[in-house]
């Protein structure tokens, strides 16, 4: 459905850097009905792809298509203008025309440009049927400064709709909403999303959006894509220290590989050994860091455990979330942060042993991430 190839955008840098590059040879597809996602850190160059794929910034170089329609091509000069590629955006801050009813907002779309003649009879369907689906038929009459913020936010997504785009191009849609009405507009958009069959391409740096809408996420850092894949492999098997620290919350204990077995080997902590399944772009004797989630960790009441990846440590604070107990142990050297569930409370100043399960460890090669900086992230 959309396939963009080596993109690349600089701007210009009023510093003694000049040129920046903020989009840096991004290649991806999405395929027909994907829910796809570019996560990233602030400034990674994610909403500067968004807006190169709708056509309301210009890239330096690279490829766009939809359909194998192409919409930008540097090689061949062509480069389709924004109201030409039959995409559908929903902007951060809704846009919303604010002297206009929720029905001539949504209707806004195909009253100008290349859609101005479309008939009243099929602007009126279409309208009604994109409120309809979002939920907004009944407010048709009322006056866009009179919704709440979700409902501004549905009414955005209603006029993208009805144009019936190819695409759907959201940007961070649910950053300005509180938590809770966020949460649960997760739910009603993904639904909409899989029910209706739209190819969406979604933008934000919100880790528990990116898990838990997308069939693909592509972790951006730098203008550059660090790993693309489902929610589960990003999650649980990250590319490098950078799209494990990024996405969720882990631990990196610094050490060196002693060996290497199939995908797997020894690591060799300040703490101990460390036995581990899977091994990313590091050999014996380099320098990585191993990376485990908290929740993954097995916390046991008593320090009689033994055995490869068994460590004694001491609560050094702990944490009542609601739905889990969330620790600092100090084990020798390392600080580790770890969950148990809220029934398994563990006091401060406790003697322990945690278990790191080797098919939870995974040694990455270490970089800015992983060096010189707290174990616990």
């Amino acid at each position: 459905m959309l396939e963009v190839t080596d993109l690349c955008k600089c701007f210009q840098d009023e510093s003694k850097y000049g040129r920046v590059k903020a989009v840096d040879t991004v290649s991806f597809t999405v395929e027909e009905g994907q829910f796809f996602t570019m996560l990233g850190p602030s400034g990674c160059g994610k909403t500067t792809t968004l807006r190169c794929i709708a056509g309301l910034e210009k890239p330096d170089s690279g490829h766009i298509s939809v359909n194998d329609r192409v919409l930008y091509s540097a090689t061949k000069g062509i480069s389709v203008s924004a109201n030409h590629r039959n995409l559908g955006m929903v902007f951060q801050s809704y846009a919303i025309w604010p002297h206009m009813n929720v029905f001539d907002n949504v209707a806004f779309p195909l009253r100008v440009g290349t859609r101005r003649r479309t008939n009243k009879t099929e602007v009126k369907q279409r309208v009604e049927r994109s409120l309809e689906v979002v939920g907004l038929g009944h407010l048709a009459g009322r006056f866009a400064t009179k919704l709440s913020g979700g409902q501004q936010q549905r009414l955005a997504l209603a006029r993208a709709l009805v144009i019936e785009p190819a695409v759907l191009l959201l940007d961070e849609p649910l950053s300005n909403l509180d938590a809770k009405l966020r949460e649960s507009l997760r739910f009603e958009l993904k639904r909409l999303q899989r029910d209706q069959g739209i190819t969406t391409v979604y933008v934000t740096h919100d880790q528990a959006e990116a898990l838990s809408m997308s069939n693909e996420i592509a972790v951006m850092n730098q203008g550059r894509i660090s790993q693309i894949g489902n929610p589960f492999s990003v999650y649980l098997e990250p590319d490098n220290d950078f799209v494990a620290d990024f996405v969720g919350l882990t631990n990196f204990i610094k050490g060196v590989v002693t060996e290497t077995s199939g995908r797997g080997g020894t690591v060799r902590t300040t703490d101990g050994l460390l036995v581990v399944d899977s091994m990313v772009d590091v050999e014996a004797g380099d320098e990585c860091v191993v990376s485990i989630r908290p929740e993954q960790i097995q916390v046991m009441g008593d320090t009689t455990g033994t055995g490869p990846n068994m460590f004694p440590g001491t609560v050094l604070t702990r944490l009542f979330t609601g739905e889990c107990m969330d620790y600092q142990i100090l084990l020798g050297t390392n600080t580790i942060r770890c969950r148990t569930s809220a029934s398994e409370r563990f006091s401060t100043g406790k003697p322990i042993t945690l278990s790191l399960p080797a098919h939870h460890c995974i040694a990455l090669r270490r970089s800015m991430i992983g060096d010189g900086q707290d174990t616990s992230r």
